[in-house]
């Protein structure tokens, strides 16, 4: 079998698998297996395979026909232009979240940072790599989680404290800027969710409670002592939730709060200024 043969074959077990993307993912997959880009393909097209090969690249492809994530199957995912390790004991990173990263970036000189729910890792070490924040640190409730986000900090060379804390559990320090893209799914939309996201993404880094806001409030009932005198606490948010996290802030003493909106026009960050509680 040649490799153009392989990468066919991966495609039409995909194409009935029903995988939406099934030329793409089925040409990811080779290309990760190969370890070659386009045009080396196009030179070695027609360079035969040995069976072994063939059945390991078929299995990575029967993995994605029962529709596990590519990411998961690669076991990486690029973000920020940085490329990160991910299983599924973290959220695989979207593209959306640049947009909490590059603000963050553009207010982080000089300035302590606390990413909170940090999962894969991919806030902190995007801030920690691309910025010139003073130090950046980053806390998870998971374990797991955790262990990604050290070896992602490790990979790419970035410099962080990592923090095992259920949100203010375990953190003593106060921090000059706050980020957080916590869990926001609502129990209702945790149900309407894509099939390949619920089954195998990390409930716990997406159902929000009833109504999505259960982290967003404890974050914000414990930035007292946390948070310093006009600093800045910023969250990524379900497109639907700015006004009632907007009410939120504003009830823990924030105030000059903005809406930042994604590349499809929906609001994704809501960000605003600590007022600290003079004791």
């Amino acid at each position: 079998m040649t490799i153009k043969e392989m990468l066919d074959m991966g495609a039409d077990t995909l194409h009935k698998a029903c995988v939406n993307e099934y030329k793409l993912d089925a040409w990811y997959l080779l290309s990760y297996y190969l370890g070659i880009n386009k045009s080396e393909y196009y030179m070695r097209m027609n360079e035969s395979v040995d069976d072994l090969k063939v059945a390991e690249y078929m299995s990575y492809i029967s993995r994605r026909a029962e529709h596990e994530p590519l990411q998961y199957i690669t076991g990486e995912q690029e973000f920020y232009g940085l490329l990160f390790k991910v299983n599924e004991n973290v959220l695989i990173p979207r593209q959306d979240t640049e947009v909490l990263v590059e603000y963050v970036i553009g207010i982080s000189q000089g300035r302590t940072v606390l990413d909170m729910c940090t999962g894969s890792g991919c806030i902190a070490v995007s801030i920690a790599k691309c910025g010139n924040a003073a130090a950046v640190s980053a806390s998870d409730i998971s374990e797991d989680a955790l262990k990604v986000a050290e070896y992602n900090a490790k990979n790419n060379q970035a410099d962080i404290e990592f923090i095992h804390s259920d949100i203010w559990e375990n953190i003593t320090g106060s921090y000059d800027i706050l980020v957080s893209n916590p869990p926001y799914i609502t129990d209702e939309e945790m149900e309407e969710l894509d099939a390949e996201v619920y089954a195998h993404e990390p409930h716990l880094a997406l159902r929000g409670g009833c109504d999505g806001l259960v982290c967003y409030r404890k974050i914000l009932n414990g930035i007292d002592g946390h948070i310093n005198d006009n600093g800045v606490i910023c969250f990524e948010i379900g497109c639907s939730q700015a006004k009632d996290i907007i009410g939120l802030m504003e009830e823990n003493n924030l105030s000059d709060i903005h809406v930042i909106k994604d590349l499809a026009g929906l609001d994704r960050v809501v960000w605003g200024r600590y007022k600290a509680v003079e004791v």
